[in-house]
């Protein structure tokens, strides 16, 4: 535990999730200042390193996939033994809410339809709607980590719906995921589930536990089984990415976007880290 690496996800071009306020690239960059800051006043005989002290992505690069591939590699080179990356999740329509339309009665309507050689008067019903508003209220935290073949019985939720999405998730098919079924690739999870799963699952942990003692709604420990998260999996090391809240969800924004809210934020991953600290020895 001697070098503690604190990523600000995306940034540059590149915004992530947008509330109705701010963005996620900008509520990231000023929370990890935050907790680079206080865990150098926590641990001062650690390095303390950030992928990202600018609005720019790492590297001052200009392509959030080559950003991507920079941050693990970075945090690799830099013998980093804890890698936390901060983010914020997305759900919904759109942020804040949408209007939807819903059924509030029938109208009775009148027409004439043939039958026979005759035309008969024929009674029929309409749906009438109406604009419902739908507050967009997706609220709680998550941290995810890397599941070592997403062994469901290590971790405490699996998800695989639909009814919110992770703007982490590397998609996009320029970046691809490790191959489990390459050799190296089969060495190098086998030292991360013998070395770095316990770990990180433990950290991970502890941080929603500290969230839930500051009344934060928790989702858990999380890893998604059908797509990954490059910083998770090509970091050799422990390594956590936390869900600070839902950047859609009006309360959750605001509450990120607040001095007490950034500062509860920092000081219950600080209270997690040190505990973690204490059980390393």
């Amino acid at each position: 535990m001697r070098t503690i690496i604190v990523d600000a996800g995306h940034g540059g071009p590149d915004s992530g999730a947008k509330g109705l306020e701010s963005t996620e690239a900008a509520i990231n960059l000023q929370v990890s200042l935050k907790l680079a800051k206080a865990l150098r006043e926590a641990f001062p005989d650690r390095k303390i390193l950030e992928t990202r002290t600018t609005s720019a992505l790492p590297g001052y690069l200009s392509n959030a996939v080559a950003a991507n591939r920079y941050r693990a590699e970075w945090a690799n080179k830099m013998g980093g033994d804890l890698f936390i990356a901060l983010h914020c999740n997305a759900a919904g329509r759109k942020p804040g809410g949408w209007y939807t339309q819903r059924v509030v009665g029938q109208v009775a309507r009148t027409r004439y339809v043939k039958k026979g050689k005759k035309r008969v008067k024929q009674t029929y019903y309409v749906n009438n709607y109406e604009n419902v508003w739908v507050e967009n209220n997706t609220r709680g935290t998550e941290t995810y980590i890397w599941a070592v073949g997403k062994n469901e019985q290590k971790v405490s939720a699996v998800k695989n719906n639909d009814d919110y999405y992770n703007e982490e998730e590397d998609s996009n098919e320029e970046l691809k995921m490790p191959d489990p079924n390459d050799p190296a690739e089969k060495a190098r999870m086998l030292i991360y589930a013998q070395h770095y799963f316990r770990k990180s699952y433990s950290l991970a942990t502890l941080v929603e536990k500290e969230f839930i003692a500051s009344g934060r709604t928790s989702r858990g420990v999380q890893q998604r089984n059908h797509k990954g998260i490059w910083v998770l999996q090509a970091t050799g090391m422990p390594s956590i990415l936390v869900e600070m809240g839902f950047i859609s969800n009006r309360d959750e924004e605001a509450y990120m976007l607040s001095e007490p809210g950034q500062a509860e934020i920092v000081q219950g991953i600080v209270n997690a880290v040190k505990i973690y600290v204490e059980r390393l020895g």
